[in-house]
């Protein structure tokens, strides 16, 4: 009768086999021991009922200013004269200024050049 491979492992052969299946096993124990601590320590705060006022207060607040900047009137651009207009009383000096359409549009490409112009350089202190 013929022996099998495992029969003919030598002891220490048997020993080696055992060290390297129990440091396989253990290294794929420390890999999942790693991963369920970053996933512990990576996890968001759960969406409590602080969180929850505070993204409505933000969002009060952002409706407020949005209502401020189409509703009222207020400076644009101080250093340049631009004036930002409530959308109704902007539609209304529209509709009143295509009356005329030539008139409005050498108007509105005055009105860009106004607003997209770049100021002149300072001059240097050295020179």
């Amino acid at each position: 009768m013929s022996k099998t491979p495992a029969e003919n492992q030598s002891p220490i052969d048997k020993a080696r086999t055992a060290a390297l299946a129990i440091g396989g096993l253990g290294t794929f124990l420390i890999v999942a021991l790693l991963v369920a601590a970053m996933r512990h320590y990576t996890r968001p705060e759960p969406v409590g009922a602080h969180r929850v006022e505070e993204r409505y207060k933000n969002l009060q607040e952002q409706r407020a200013a949005d209502a401020k900047a189409l509703n009222e009137y207020d400076w644009q651009d101080k250093d340049k004269a631009i004036v930002r207009l409530p959308v109704q009383r902007a539609m209304e000096l529209t509709l009143q200024e295509w009356q005329n359409p030539a008139a409005a549009r050498s108007n509105l490409i005055s009105r860009v050049e106004k607003a997209t112009a770049v100021p002149p350089p300072k001059p240097n202190i050295y020179e």
